[in-house]
Parts: structure tokens; C-alpha cells; sequence
């Protein structure tokens, strides 16, 4: 198959042949449909975050199931199926205490004395965060996958993958958003696009998004903010508190830096809790001041919104298709496999969404 392999940091993907083998007991083999081109693949290829190489990069993707192995129960050959990275066991203490995004267990990946799931003639090829979706088929565990409807569009669903999954359920899971409260969302790429969107869903009364980039202001307010606020032309903090007088009580980093997180923690009202859904590289700091805990704020952290994807991703499509979750304006480009550098190109620059892979059927 082909398959879009990252061999050294700072370098772009290659499009190679790689070799993929047959499902194990609870593996799963997919036709891959379409792939979101996302930030978090940037940080790896930047090197901001390590991963072991030669790997084939890719994580918020749909598909159709081709294989089962013996013992899956979960999906059947013909699915429709939506992937996540939050592979989980369903037997370690986080899976059995409600937080399996957290699952960190060995038993989603195959054993080092086993075959690897992908590899070339030279060796084995790494799989990343238990899927590798840039290629034409992913062989992942069981529990890296939801069967859905199969009237939801593929290439729409493969965005539910990641980033609205991230950014819609730190709303509803990690922050908790009722009816009335007031949100801030720092960010206006895929994850905080999903995250106005989610706090529009919840019934935020107020939503509040900042980005750098006034041209982003249109397409917040499309998601569902009701104010924007040019961060490069003001003080975002300074405009919040006095926006809200006092603070809002939610707001999201959906940049991953340690600056966009102090000033998330700064725009809250008392009581008020930030949550820290962008990737900050390894090696930041994030400093606030002590005083503000007197006050019960919160500076928390969020992995892919605290998520239970097998229920949440399904209930998320059914949004989609009533026309609650805004998907279609989130896809800036459809594009092919080898276009995948170009992609990474457009986003370093600001300007764009998302930009989704679509593989020929």
C-alpha cells in the first residue's frame, strides 16, 4: 500500500510502498476513506514531540472495515467505522473507572516478539498513536474504532476522528459547560472551531473567540461564537475582563503554547476553569500566579476531550446529519495523499481549517 512516512524531523513525508500484515485476534483491517491533515502530526514532524522512526504518520480518519480477526465483536467487514487514537483496554483502572481516554495499556499493540503490524523489506515501520492513517489501509486494534451510520460521508466523519472529537468533548466532558455560562476560546483552527461549536451546542450564552488572524472572525461566528477578538491587535486578556465584566467561566487553549495557556487562566472569572486542550511542546512551562487560586480558578488539562468515543462519536455523527455539528465548513481542501506536504505548508501559515486526504475507492 501506499503510505506517507516521516523518516527523519524537519524533513517532509515520503510517499512509500508499505507493507501491512493480516488482522490478529482483535485486530481490525481498514480500507482507509479519508484522512484529516492535523496540527498534531505538525508537532511531530517538527520534532516538538519524539516518536521513534521510520513512521507512518496520520490520525483522524475514516473508513470501511475489510478484516476482522477472530475473537473482534465490535465491527464486522462492510462498517463504516470512524478511528481514534485513544485505543483502549477496557479491563485497566481507567477504563474501568469511566476515563478510558486515559488508557495507556500494552494490550492495544502487538507484543515485540510478534510481527509488526507494518514494515518494509529494511524493517519494521512504526505505527503512530495506534492508527497511521496517512496510507491506503490501517490495520489497528478493536478498540481503536466505532462502527457508524453508514449515511454519514466519510470524508466529514473522518474530522470526528481528532479534532471536533477533542475540541467538542472538552465542552461537554472535561469543562462541563451549562446553559447560561460564558466560554473564551483561544484558537480558531479545527480543535477550537469544534470547541465554539460545542459551547454553542451546550448553550453558552456568550462565546468568545481569539485568534491572531482577523480573517478567522467570519468563521467563528459561522461555528457559533457570538464575539471575536484580533489578539494581535489588542490585549485578549484585558478585552475579556471587560467584555464580561469580570471574566468568563470556561475557557479553552486550542493553540498549544504557554503563553495563549497563562492567558487562558487569566480571563477567568472567579470560580472559573481553563482547559488546556492544544499540544504544548515539551520543554514549555506554564506559569500563573498563586493568588488567583484563592479565588477557585482552575488551570486544567484535557486529552482528546476526556472522551468515550465509542458513545460520543456515533451521538456526534447523529448531530452532523441534524444539522447541529458544522462539519462541511470545516473541510478548507480535499486533497490526495501525495498532496499531504503542501497541506502542512497551508496550515503553518494560519489560514485554513482543515485539510481532509481523500483516497480513491
Amino acid at each position: 500500500m501506499k503510505a506517507a512516512v516521516l523518516r527523519e524531523v524537519r524533513t517532509p513525508l515520503q510517499i512509500e510502498d508499505v507493507q501491512i500484515s493480516k488482522p490478529g485476534p482483535h485486530e481490525v483491517l481498514i480500507r482507509t476513506a479519508a484522512a484529516g491533515v492535523c496540527h498534531s502530526d505538525l508537532h511531530f514532524i517538527e520534532g516538538s514531540y519524539p516518536h521513534p522512526l521510520p513512521a507512518v504518520l496520520g490520525h483522524e480518519s475514516a473508513g470501511v472495515v475489510e478484516q476482522v480477526g477472530s475473537e473482534v465483536r465490535t465491527v464486522k467487514p462492510g462498517d463504516h467505522v470512524i478511528t481514534c487514537l485513544s485505543a483502549y483496554c477496557g479491563h485497566c483502572e481507567f477504563c474501568l473507572t469511566g476515563h478510558m481516554s486515559l488508557c495507556v495499556s500494552p494490550d492495544t499493540k502487538r507484543d515485540a516478539t510478534d510481527a509488526p503490524r507494518l514494515a518494509q523489506e529494511t524493517g519494521p515501520m512504526m505505527q503512530y498513536l495506534n492508527l497511521s492513517s496517512f496510507a491506503e489501509q490501517m490495520l489497528i486494534h478493536e478498540h481503536a474504532c466505532v462502527a457508524i451510520r453508514p449515511d454519514m460521508p466519510l470524508d466529514r466523519a473522518a474530522l470526528i476522528g481528532c479534532g471536533v472529537l477533542t475540541g467538542v468533548c472538552s465542552v461537554f466532558h472535561t469543562a462541563k459547560v451549562r446553559p447560561g455560562e460564558t466560554v473564551a476560546v483561544i484558537g480558531c483552527g479545527g480543535v477550537g472551531l469544534a470547541a465554539i461549536n460545542g459551547a454553542a451546542i451546550a448553550g453558552a450564552s456568550r462565546i468568545i473567540a481569539i485568534d491572531m488572524s482577523r480573517s478567522k472572525d467570519n468563521m467563528a461566528r459561522n461555528f457559533g461564537a457570538t464575539d471575536f477578538i484580533c489578539a494581535s491587535e489588542t490585549d485578549a486578556v484585558k478585552e475579556v475582563l471587560e467584555m464580561t465584566k469580570g471574566g468568563v467561566d470556561h475557557s479553552f487553549e486550542a493553540v498549544g503554547l504557554s503563553k495563549t495557556a497563562e492567558q487562558a487562566f487569566g480571563m477567568l472569572k472567579r470560580g472559573g476553569d481553563a482547559n488546556i486542550i492544544g499540544m504544548i511542546p515539551i520543554g514549555q512551562s506554564v506559569t500563573v500566579p498563586g493568588y488567583a487560586f484563592l479565588g477557585e480558578k482552575k488551570l486544567q488539562g484535557s486529552l482528546m476531550g476526556s472522551n468515550h468515543y465509542p458513545v460520543d462519536m456515533p451521538r456526534l455523527v447523529d448531530m452532523y446529519l441534524a444539522g447541529m455539528l458544522k462539519l462541511d465548513d470545516m473541510i478548507s481542501r480535499r486533497i490526495k495523499l501525495k498532496e499531504v506536504n503542501e497541506a502542512f505548508e497551508e496550515m503553518k501559515g494560519g489560514q485554513i481549517a482543515r485539510s481532509v486526504i481523500v483516497f480513491d475507492a
